[in-house]
């Protein structure tokens, strides 16, 4: 690529500012065409090439606004990872398993390379192809966390951008074999990997957190197999439940295996974590340390398959979390804090590895209080736009009811299945899960649609908490490592 013929000025304050990487937000599901093609086109060289882009992130009104300025050849390349318009975008439905591209930053020293100081399309943007326009950055604002954290007049400036000419080449993109293979046969061509696909095992673990609604109303009665009791109890059953059937997968003659790293969050108006006994206070914890540190054992009942069929038996059942519905209130967005705070930190430490994708559990009775939709949507959106290199982590939303006449939705296809305004919101914070999840679908709620289901449940019962859960927490173990 042709340079700018001060590239070193470039080059100065690249270093000066310690720019080490750009970013392209795009859906995971846009990776095979991006691959194929050999990087990333400007949506109009797209069209001019015929290149179908699956899930775009821009607007028509945002091309239209390209196009009124001239910018509709140009890829759009940030300074920050966690850019606002990728979260308009998820609201917006336009795309629902973000990824990051990680750009070198020496496309800013290309000769064709333009520079905006917001925003490009904004009022009042500087964009410009000389050393001037990009001195004009607000690097002390593009290096803030989050752009909340910016005062209101800086907030703009958070949005700088690197516009590059028609395309960015493959080996401009310095993360792509996280997301792509070399076919061995053509050596300059890659290919793929396919999402969802990663063994879990101990050098590649995975994660679940299960998040547990403590309000009130979690006293209304249920049944579990034919014994009533709360709902909070009926939740902690099932979720211990989980937890050991989890814990037996790892046990290999005598070794407990790490293949998971298990964490549990009670809220009502504060997320806390959930361990009771040996474990309370503790965030992630290892299937071995779950095995060695029971918190109780109780009698309680369950499904057998036997040769005369499916029975209902008592069995003693090891407890590591128990019943709680003493929270005033049901604060979704605490929740989802302590979950982010959890996975910040789990995903900073299996970088780069070829790990399943965590998943969330969150189990809830009814509506959120003290945050608005839009607050809780994009604390939902954040969880779901963290990924490894297999995929983003799966949110699960289930609404949990006593009510014995109401219809449980399980996993739908489409927000025309549903028919009220929470059900809808708990669609929206919900993930998008790959086809691989459907024949778990299938077999456990009997749904054999073709198409993509949406991880959640509205109006479950017992029965149908305990069929989501089997869906959720994937099997894909390695026996060997």
């Amino acid at each position: 690529m042709k340079k700018k013929h001060n590239w070193l000025a470039y080059q100065a304050i690249i270093e000066q500012q310690g720019i080490k990487k750009l970013y392209h937000f795009t859906d995971r599901d846009n990776l095979q065409s991006i691959i194929q093609h050999g990087g990333l086109y400007s949506w109009a060289d797209c069209e001019g090439k015929g290149i179908t882009i699956e899930k775009p992130g821009g607007s028509d009104r945002s091309r239209l606004l390209d196009a009124r300025d001239g910018l509709q050849h140009y890829v759009r390349v940030s300074f920050v990872a966690q850019h606002p318009m990728m979260y308009v975008a998820m609201n917006e439905n336009r795309i629902s398993n973000p990824i990051l591209l990680e750009i070198d930053p020496q496309v800013i020293c290309w000769k064709d390379s333009k520079y905006a100081d917001r925003n490009a399309t904004k009022n009042g943007a500087r964009v410009g192809g000389n050393i001037e326009d990009f001195r004009a950055i607000h690097f002390s604002a593009v290096k803030a966390k989050k752009h909340f954290d910016l005062d209101d007049e800086e907030q703009k400036f958070y949005q700088a951008e690197v516009l590059v000419k028609n395309f960015i080449p493959l080996e401009y993109i310095t993360n792509i074999n996280n997301f792509g293979i070399l076919i061995p046969n053509k050596p300059k061509q890659m290919q793929i990997k396919l999402p969802y696909t990663a063994q879990i095992t101990r050098n590649t673990p995975t994660a679940f957190i299960f998040l547990i609604d403590h309000s009130v109303s979690m006293q209304n009665k249920t049944t579990l197999y034919g014994e009533e009791m709360t709902k909070a109890e009926a939740a902690a059953r099932i979720v211990n439940a989980q937890i050991n059937e989890l814990v037996l997968r790892c046990i290999k003659m005598e070794d407990t295996r790490h293949y998971y790293d298990i964490a549990v969050i009670g809220y009502g108006e504060k997320a806390y974590s959930g361990w009771q006994g040996e474990l309370e206070g503790r965030d992630f914890v290892s299937p071995e340390e779950l095995k060695n540190h029971p918190y109780t054992k109780i009698i309680t009942r369950k499904e057998i398959r036997t040769r005369k069929g499916v029975q209902i038996k008592e069995i003693e059942q090891v407890q590591w979390i128990t019943a709680r519905h003493d929270g005033s209130w049901t604060h979704y967005h605490a929740a989802f804090d302590y979950a982010k705070e959890l996975l910040d930190k789990w995903m900073t430490k299996h970088h780069e590895q070829d790990c399943y994708p965590p998943t969330i559990i969150h189990i809830t009775d009814g509506w959120f209080n003290h945050a608005s939709l839009d607050t809780v949507t994009q604390k939902a959106n954040e969880l779901k736009a963290m990924f490894t290199n297999d995929g983003n982590v799966i949110l699960f939303n289930i609404h949990f009811t006593a009510d014995k006449d109401a219809t449980p939705i399980a996993c739908p296809i489409s927000k025309l299945e549903l028919d009220d305004d929470y059900s809808k919101a708990l669609f929206d914070m919900s993930s998008l899960l790959p086809e691989r999840y459907n024949a778990d679908i299938a077999r456990c709620l009997n749904d054999t649609r073709d198409g993509r289901h949406v991880a959640m449940g509205i109006n479950a019962d017992a029965s149908t908490l305990i069929k989501l859960m089997d869906i959720g927490t994937p099997t894909n173990i390695s026996q060997n490592k």
